[in-house]
């Protein structure tokens, strides 16, 4: 994210943490670095969370931490590796029916793989491990990771904050067309280009297949009992994507795609590396008109500790980009990381989205954060040409941040409700789905563009590229070494 903040000081620092940072002075990046003069005139305040008490205000902390200070990664034994007790994926040689080796072995199937992988998963009873993973039919048996959407934020950051989604709901009479989508030059009429013909999966939560603003596929997946959202995450995405072009709500970037529920989180956002395999799956192997030709995920994990429990997940991955498909994903909210440590969002086949300001937001006793700020949540982390691993492109993730005071408030983007109407949410993801709007117009414009030539158009023609995102003024940001511009849809379709 961007190296500066306007006007050279650090006005209000969010650091989120699970202990209090040290106290004392450290050297900036050289390419964020101040005179002394500099830092002397900086003589704000710091809004710090800890992971078990309210924020708190502090005096003199002046300058972002950079990401060597800041606490270590969770240990293996830690929420972050978090696995669903006794249940594993198996993944078998392509040459065996993977229906064979479960009932060999006496486990129950919970989702059989025959696309993107092939192979099974399912809870394997005591004292089978050790005898399935000696099978010589078996190529991997790993834990199922638990797996999450890439939660909301609050909607205040600081002394008594509130806690919420992003700056309460939404709406009323007639269409609106969000800040966000504004943001972009996506709003209505810019384009001959609507996403017609284009299938997108919403792999989430669900969505909403009543709300009158949604035109949702019949054609669905779930790993539960129904492909209806429980949540509200999976409805809130879906509408950024591909709400109508109507007189109601919200309108969509690209509002004439073709929605597709792909339900892999339960009613509390919560799913596994298993249900999102099965879900890719299904995305791979059932034959949709339109077509699925574009996949958002707007959730994820922490890397798992040991490399080879995330192999599933990439080869799946791998698998739905190959066959034509664009996987577009948040990048995460947790600005300590970058999406090098977080699934999927490392994986170089996948485009990773991080999250900006859409307009400037109100002032405060501390000052303003303006347009195309880097959002004080996300995660990052500087494209890599070599690795192909990291943020592809950032784009709206919340409306604004205002400063009331010394309080940080995410004012969050305006999409579709569960229930019907709208609500706000902040986060990456809703950052990404703007990003999947502009995939599935330009998979309109050239039908079966590969994944690689979309990263390549969405990155040079990003706007402000070299300029922003701009530099968050809290303590939980830290510049990643790329400003990568913000997402802009007519210069993505005119490469």
């Amino acid at each position: 994210m961007g190296p500066n903040y306007a006007g050279g000081c650090s006005i209000l620092d969010t650091k989120l943490s699970v202990h209090p940072p040290p106290v004392g002075q450290f050297a900036a990046p050289a390419a964020d670095r101040k005179s002394a003069a500099q830092q002397d005139s900086c003589s704000h305040v710091r809004v710090s969370h800890y992971s078990a008490s309210p924020f708190l205000l502090h005096r003199f902390w002046r300058r972002r931490s950079p990401r060597s200070s800041r606490p270590p990664p969770p240990s293996p034994s830690s929420p972050a590796d978090a696995v669903v007790p006794g249940q594993y994926i198996v993944v078998v040689r392509p040459d065996v029916t993977p229906e064979l080796v479960a009932a060999d072995h006496a486990v129950t199937r919970k989702f059989t793989y025959h696309a993107v992988l092939n192979g099974f998963a399912g809870v394997v009873p005591p004292g089978q491990l050790a005898g399935l993973k000696a099978d010589p039919r078996v190529q991997q048996v790993v834990p199922d990771h638990i797996v999450q959407l890439i939660a909301p934020v609050a909607s205040e950051v600081g002394p008594t904050a509130k806690p919420g989604t992003g700056g309460g709901g939404g709406g009323g009479s007639g269409q609106v067309t969000p800040v966000g989508i504004q943001r972009i030059g996506a709003a209505p009429g810019s384009f001959i280009y609507t996403g017609a013909g284009v299938g997108v999966a919403i792999v989430d939560t669900g969505i909403d297949l009543n709300h009158a603003d949604l035109a949702v596929q019949p054609a669905c997946f779930t790993a539960y009992s129904a492909c209806q959202d429980d949540h509200g995450h999976g409805t809130h995405v879906a509408g950024t994507v591909a709400a109508r072009n109507n007189a109601i709500d919200v309108v969509g970037v690209a509002p004439e795609a073709a929605l597709y529920a792909v339900k892999v989180l339960d009613t509390s956002g919560s799913g596994s590396d298993a249900s999102v395999i099965a879900g890719l799956d299904w995305v791979r192997t059932t034959v949709n008109t339109p077509a699925i030709r574009v996949a958002n995920m707007s959730l994820g994990r922490p890397a798992s500790a040991t490399a080879a429990d995330d192999q599933p997940m990439h080869d799946a991955i791998k698998a739905l980009t190959a066959a034509g498909v664009t996987i577009v994903v948040a990048a995460g909210n947790d600005a300590s990381k970058e999406v090098q440590a977080m699934v999927p969002a490392r994986f170089p086949e996948v485009l990773a989205i991080a999250s900006t300001t859409a307009a400037n937001g109100s002032s405060g006793a501390c000052g303003s954060v303006a347009k195309d700020t880097a959002s004080y949540f996300t995660t990052d982390g500087a494209f890599n040409t070599t690795t192909n691993v990291g943020v592809t492109v950032s784009a709206p993730g919340e409306d604004q941040e205002n400063v009331k005071g010394c309080i940080l408030q995410s004012v969050g983007i305006l999409s579709t409700k569960l229930g019907g109407g709208t609500t706000r949410m902040s986060g990456t993801s809703m950052a990404a789905p703007h990003a999947t709007g502009v995939v599935a117009l330009l998979q309109q414009k050239t039908p079966g563009i590969t994944a690689e030539t979309v990263r390549s158009q969405l990155r040079s023609g990003a706007d402000r590229v070299n300029t922003a995102p701009l530099n968050s003024p809290t303590s939980s940001d830290s510049f990643d070494g790329e400003q990568e511009g913000v997402l802009w849809a007519a210069g993505a379709l005119n490469n």
